[in-house]
């Protein structure tokens, strides 16, 4: 009886420090102080914005500790290269933008500059072009901005 109750307490004893091993290694769930600052840098206007915001999309796991959603369904009901004008990825980043403020619930604050940088990450797509092309194009970015402006 003895024996079976001293290793029941080493067995308890060993499952209570392995059990405060394994809570002591578990990963911190709390995003960085300066996920704001990040998103923020990745969601403004700019070419070097869109850029620094492929990089980092291209290498999601190195930012894996920011818990960003970055979930897509490219430009929802609207074809993602209308007329063959590659607009899918700026589509991406607008939704990004759009999951990344809703879930920090300052979406209301950002929607405008979303929508802005959006369009023209559209505009830089449609500086690839030239003449009526690029007249194609440019009328198809400037629909697009106003069906999120409108609709978002």
């Amino acid at each position: 009886m003895r024996l079976r109750q001293r290793l029941a307490t080493v067995i308890t004893t060993l499952a209570l420090a392995l059990g405060a091993v394994a809570v002591s290694a578990a990963p911190a769930t709390a995003a960085p102080a300066d996920k704001p600052q990040v998103l923020s840098s990745w969601t403004q206007t700019s070419a070097a914005s869109y850029n620094s915001w492929l990089s980092a999309r291209n290498n999601q796991g190195a930012w894996s500790a920011y818990a960003f959603d970055w979930s897509t369904d490219f430009c929802s009901w609207s074809p993602d290269n209308p007329f063959g004008f590659p607009f899918e990825m700026s589509c991406a980043r607008h939704d990004f933008g759009y999951r990344n403020y809703k879930a920090q619930g300052t979406f209301d604050a950002n929607k405008t500059r979303l929508d802005n940088a959006f369009y023209e990450d559209l505009k830089r797509v449609c500086n690839r072009y030239s003449g009526a092309t690029k007249t194609a194009c440019d009328g198809t970015a400037w629909t697009y901005y106003q069906a999120v402006r409108a609709f978002g």
